[in-house]
């Protein structure tokens, strides 16, 4: 089960080329750009890597990189956030399907919001993860909080791509504190990769602008918004902020620091549980007796599924980001939990009822 993607280019209203990438097949979900993005170079991410693989599984994941990164166009003289909104707008208009779920992640989460108003009748669902509704200009009320924001836009002038390990390691813990090494060292890589410094700090101070809260109180469209509380990029107090704003959202809060979920966090497959059901596709049925009393884990949980569904362990691996040796050490605890001895009657006992 390789992981392979989809590249194409369309045009934004201003002409600038905008790199999509599609993995899996099935309902389109569309991620809207976010600051950090790079098509080609996720595939290979410790950290986006288990998303693309997570969210291709039973639909076509399309992503999109913004105006001045990535592969999209890099000299670009407009880079405000209207200009983000005609390239949405442009990547939208390339998917055949009449409709698709709109997912929006940090900043992301402003343009899929004015996105899904201006368009209710192609959005079938909205997913917010770690998003807000007012940047943190637009939010902020004192003096030292509007100081806050334009020191960190001058802090990524100075910082950004350096091999300094202190500025690397500012910026990585601002997005996964808890993140291992490995995916700390990518993080600093993509930084060099995707934008310029210049670049990199316009981008941030436009969105520290942004203000659609009274986009969100109009919305009609069935949404779903999940925070991590422990948000070291976005407070959890904005995601409640949006739940509280849009009509009928619901709200799911994940025990986490990270901005960026990570595969191997209990809040990983709280996430994609809640996702599965408000997408209609739920992974499984609820667990049977014996895997209840077995007292799995929710990681340990989502490996028994995959197993169910047929998976061998590269497969499981590729899947979650993890290393095959991992999954094994994890299937054998599995199966002592459940008292078994092979994956079948592993199965038959996650199946049974």
């Amino acid at each position: 089960m390789k992981l392979s993607q989809s590249i194409r280019f369309c045009t934004s209203a201003d002409g600038t080329r905008i790199a999509t990438a599609s993995c899996g097949e099935g309902p389109v979900i569309l991620r809207t750009a976010h600051w950090l993005s790079h098509v080609d170079y996720d595939l290979e991410s410790p950290v986006w890597r288990p998303w693309l693989s997570e969210l291709s599984a039973r639909n076509c994941f399309m992503r999109y990189d913004p105006r001045g990164c990535g592969l999209s166009e890099r000299h670009v003289a407009d880079l405000s956030v209207d200009a983000w909104h005609a390239d949405l707008e442009a990547v939208a208009a390339s998917i055949k399907e009449p409709r698709f779920v709109l997912l929006g992640l940090s900043q992301g989460g402003a343009l899929a919001i004015a996105y899904a108003l201006k368009h209710p009748e192609r959005v079938s669902h909205l997913v917010l993860m770690n998003a807000y509704g007012l940047g943190a200009r637009a939010r902020a009320q004192t003096d030292t909080d509007r100081l806050e924001a334009e020191t960190l836009v001058n802090f990524i002038r100075i910082g950004w791509g350096r091999d300094n390990p202190a500025f690397c390691q500012f910026f990585t813990n601002l997005f996964i504190p808890d993140g291992k090494p490995e995916q700390h060292r990518w993080w600093g890589d993509l930084e060099r990769e995707t934008a310029t410094a210049e670049v990199a700090a316009q981008l941030l101070w436009q969105m520290q602008g942004i203000d659609v809260m009274d986009l969100a109180a109009a919305l009609r469209v069935p949404t779903l918004i999940a925070h991590s509380r422990g948000d070291m990029r976005v407070p959890f107090d904005e995601g409640c902020r949006l739940a509280a704003t849009i009509p009928g959202a619901r709200f799911v809060p994940l025990e986490s620091k990270n901005h960026v979920l990570l595969p191997d966090e209990p809040a990983w497959p709280v996430f994609y549980s809640e996702l599965g059901r408000f997408l209609g596709q739920d992974r499984a049925a609820q667990p049977s007796g014996a895997v209840r009393d077995a007292g799995l884990t929710p990681a340990e949980t989502t490996i028994l599924n995959l197993v169910a569904e047929g998976l061998d362990n590269r497969s499981i691996a590729e899947r979650l980001g993890k290393s095959t040796k991992t999954i094994r050490n994890q299937l054998s605890v599995i199966f002592n939990k459940l008292g078994v001895r092979s994956r079948s009657q592993a199965i038959v006992k996650s199946l049974s009822r």
